[in-house]
C-alpha cells in the first residue's frame, strides 16, 4: 500500500515536472517570437534603404576567405562550388578543404576548375592532419583546393584557417549554396561594428528547389514528407529563434553550415576543437569565454537574410543519426563549459543563454518524452483530473502549433521565399501535423543521442546525398 501511495506521489510529481517544463519551453519560444517579429520589422526596413552595391564600394568590405570542408561530397561539390563563385563581392578566395575523400570528390574538383598542384605558404599552426596536396584552379585564380589526411570537419577547417590570408573566414559545408548577395550581408556586423567576431546566417532546405548555374533559380516544398517537416523546423528555429536569440545579444549558437569569423580572435582561442561532433557551436561558446575572460570588447551576432541552401536527409536513419549527432554536440559542449552557467563572470550568456541550453534543450527531450508516457499512464489509471488533461494538452500541443504557425507568418511577412500560395498553406498544415509524431519521434532522437553523450559515442555517422535538382544552363 505504501509502495502504491509512492507510486502515486512520483507519477504526480513527475507529470508536473513535464507540464512545467511545456509551459516554461513554450513561454521563453514566444517570448522570442515576439522580440523576433519586432525584430523582424526593423531589419525589414533597414533593407528597404540598403544599397548593397553601395556598401560594397564605400564601407570597405574587408577581404574574406570561404573554406568548404568536402568529404565524399562528389554528388554536390561542383555545383556548390560554382555557387560559391557567383558570389558578390570585392575580394574573396575559395578553399575547398578535401578532407581524405574515398570517392570522386577530388577527381570531380580537379576535372570541373582544371586544378593543378601550386605552392601557398601557412598563416598559421593550428594543429591539424597532415596536407597531401595544395591545388589551384587555372580558370579561376580565386579557387583553391587542399587535399588532407581525414581528420573531420573540424579538422579540414582548421586546416584552412592555417591557409587563411584574409582578416575574416567563412566557414561552411561544401554541399551549400550560397545566394549572391549572402556574402556581403553577412559581413554588415563586421563593418557596422568593429568589435564583432562572429555572424551567422540562415540556413533554408534546397530539397525540391531547382538549381542553375550555381544558384537555387525555383523555389518549392521539397516531395519527401520528411523534408517538408525540416523546413518548418528550420523556419520555426531560424526566425522566431535565432532572432530574438540575437535581439536579446544571446546568441549562443552559429550554424556550421554558414558562418563568418574574424581569423585572429578564432586563431587566438585556439581554433576549432576535434574531439566533438559539435564543433559550430564549440566554438562560439568558446569565443564568447575567450572574450569575456580577457575582457575583450566582442559581438555575435545573426543576421536574418543571408542565406545558404543544403540538403536534408529523406530518410528516417539518416534524419535519426543526424539529430542524434546534434544533441551528442550540445552534450559535449555544455558539459565542457559548466563553468559557464549560471555565472554572472559571462553576463547574460552564462545567466540566461547558457542555462536555457542547458536545462530545457539538453535535458528537456527527456523530461518532453517521460512526460508524455507518464501522462498515458496517469491516464490509464484515472489520475488525470479534467484540468491536468486540458493544461496538459495546451502546453504540450496547442503551444506548439500556435508557435510554429507563427515561424511561417514570420517567413512569409518578412522574406516571401515561398511564392506559391499551395506551399504555404502546406506549411501551415504541417505545423499543426508535426506535433502528433514527427515531434516525439525528434524527441526519441535526441534522447538516444543524450544517452550517446553520455556514452562518450563518438563518429558522425553515415550522411547519404542525392544531389541538387540541377536545371541545364540555356
Amino acid at each position: 500500500m505504501i509502495g502504491y501511495q509512492l507510486g502515486r506521489i512520483a507519477l504526480d510529481a513527475f507529470n508536473t515536472l513535464a507540464l512545467s517544463y511545456f509551459v516554461v519551453l513554450n513561454v521563453i519560444y514566444l517570448i522570442t517570437s515576439i522580440v523576433a517579429f519586432r525584430a523582424l520589422q526593423l531589419y525589414a526596413r533597414r533593407l528597404k534603404a540598403l544599397d548593397i552595391e553601395e556598401l560594397m564600394t564605400s564601407a570597405g568590405a574587408p577581404p574574406i576567405t570561404l573554406i568548404a570542408p568536402a568529404y565524399n561530397e562528389e554528388a554536390t561539390c561542383v555545383e556548390a562550388t560554382k555557387s560559391l563563385l557567383l558570389l558578390k563581392y570585392p575580394q574573396y578566395e575559395i578553399l575547398v578543404v578535401n578532407d581524405g575523400s574515398s570517392d570522386q570528390t577530388l577527381v570531380r574538383l580537379t576535372d570541373a576548375f582544371q586544378l593543378v598542384p601550386a605552392d601557398r605558404a601557412q598563416t598559421a599552426n593550428i594543429p591539424a592532419a597532415s596536407v597531401r596536396g595544395v591545388y589551384h584552379s587555372q580558370q579561376i585564380p580565386n579557387l583553391w583546393v587542399i587535399d588532407k589526411e581525414n581528420g573531420g570537419k573540424a579538422d579540414a577547417l582548421n586546416v584552412g584557417i592555417n591557409y587563411c590570408r584574409t582578416p575574416l573566414f567563412c566557414a561552411m559545408d561544401a554541399d551549400s549554396l550560397l545566394e549572391r548577395e549572402a556574402l556581403i550581408r553577412i559581413v554588415r556586423p563586421f563593418l557596422e561594428d568593429a568589435r564583432t567576431v562572429a555572424a551567422g546566417g540562415i540556413i533554408r532546405i534546397a530539397n525540391g528547389c531547382t538549381v542553375k548555374e550555381g544558384l537555387v533559380s525555383k523555389i518549392r516544398l521539397p516531395q519527401n514528407i520528411l523534408a517538408r517537416y525540416q523546413v518548418l523546423e528550420y523556419l520555426r528555429a531560424f526566425m522566431s529563434g535565432r532572432m530574438g536569440w540575437d535581439a536579446l545579444g544571446l546568441t549562443l549558437i552559429i550554424s556550421g553550415a554558414f558562418g563568418v569569423f574574424r581569423r585572429s580572435t578564432v586563431v587566438d582561442a585556439g581554433g576549432y576543437r576535434t574531439d566533438t561532433v559539435g564543433e559550430d557551436m564549440e566554438l562560439v561558446v568558446r569565443l564568447h569565454r575567450h572574450c569575456r575572460e580577457n575582457k575583450i570588447p566582442y559581438r555575435i551576432s545573426y543576421v536574418a537574410d543571408p542565406v545558404a541552401w543544403t540538403e536534408c536527409p529523406e530518410k528516417i536513419r539518416v534524419l535519426g543519426r543526424q539529430r542524434d549527432r546534434w544533441q551528442r554536440g550540445l552534450y559535449e559542449t555544455l558539459t565542457r563549459h559548466w563553468k559557464m552557467l549560471a555565472n554572472p563572470r559571462y553576463g547574460r550568456i552564462g545567466l540566461i543563454a547558457f542555462p536555457y541550453f542547458f536545462f530545457l534543450e539538453m535535458l528537456g527531450p527527456v523530461i518532453e518524452l517521460f512526460g508524455y508516457l507518464m501522462f498515458i499512464t496517469a491516464l490509464a489509471i484515472g489520475r488525470a483530473s479534467g484540468p491536468y488533461i486540458i493544461a496538459f494538452f495546451m502546453a504540450a500541443f496547442v503551444f506548439g502549433v500556435v508557435l510554429s504557425v507563427t515561424a511561417v507568418a514570420l517567413e512569409e511577412l518578412s522574406f516571401h521565399r515561398y511564392p506559391r500560395v499551395s506551399d504555404l498553406l502546406k506549411l501551415f498544415l504541417l505545423a499543426i501535423l508535426e506535433n502528433f509524431g514527427y515531434r516525439q519521434l525528434t524527441s526519441y532522437w535526441r534522447i538516444r543521442g543524450f544517452f550517446s553523450g553520455l556514452r562518450r559515442v563518438k563518429g558522425w555517422g553515415k550522411m547519404e546525398r542525392k544531389g541538387f535538382d540541377v536545371e541545364a544552363a540555356t
